[in-house]
């Protein structure tokens, strides 16, 4: 990466680090995904249950991969029926995910067609942990909002066999399609519980 580049991710997150700190969530820097997947492993005690929500960044760090090898006990919803494997991440000990984007004062944004994610970030797990690339800071909720409408859920939609207009066009409709991928918006501004949200910011372009 581009030193300058690498210099001003680093500025940043600092920022928005500060800024989860004001809304009691908790923020970490990364320089890289080897230094990103090594603050996940610290914030996972060995025997905990981990659930995922749809995280690609996740898989991109190497987390998964260390879990499965690791004496953990990782819920792979792949293996399992929608609802069984929701009722399992409920009762998980961590909750996985990223976020569609986020604000340079630390506000979260995500998007889900089916609520698991959002369902299990809003009240769910005791610890939920985030993994999100520099690439998702946003200067204000506005932006954030339309990141997570314009970017994350065109590309996300790739991955699906569904027929909705972003997929087509790579931009948001707003649209009423019963493929729709876009049913329910999270805003994470404030944890009331303290310790339960950590972000793991990484100087990286990772996830979508």
């Amino acid at each position: 990466m581009n030193e300058m580049i690498r210099k001003r991710n680093e500025q940043l997150a600092k920022t928005v680090i500060k800024g989860l700190q004001s809304r009691n969530m908790s923020g970490y820097y990364a320089e890289d995904k080897e230094a990103a997947l090594k603050q996940a492993l610290e914030l996972i005690p060995e025997g905990s249950t981990i659930a995922m929500g749809g995280c690609m960044s996740a898989g991109e760090i190497g987390l998964i991969s260390a879990l499965e090898a690791g004496n953990y006990h990782y819920i792979d919803r792949s293996k399992m029926d929608a609802r069984a494997g929701l009722m399992a991440a409920y009762d998980a000990d961590i909750f996985l995910s990223s976020a569609n984007a986020i604000t340079s004062d630390g506000v979260m944004v995500n998007i889900d067609g089916n609520s698991n994610r959002v369902s299990c970030i809003a009240q769910g797990p005791r610890k939920v942990i985030f993994i999100v690339g520099m690439n998702k800071v946003c200067a204000d909720l506005d932006s954030a909002m339309k990141r997570a409408r314009n970017v994350a859920a065109p590309i996300n939609a790739q991955r699906f066999d569904i027929k909705t207009p972003c997929k087509e066009t790579g931009k948001c409709f707003d649209c009423k399609s019963p493929d729709t991928i876009c049913c329910q918006f999270l805003i994470t501004r404030y944890s009331r519980h303290t310790d339960r949200i950590h972000v793991i910011l990484v100087n990286d372009t990772i996830g979508y």
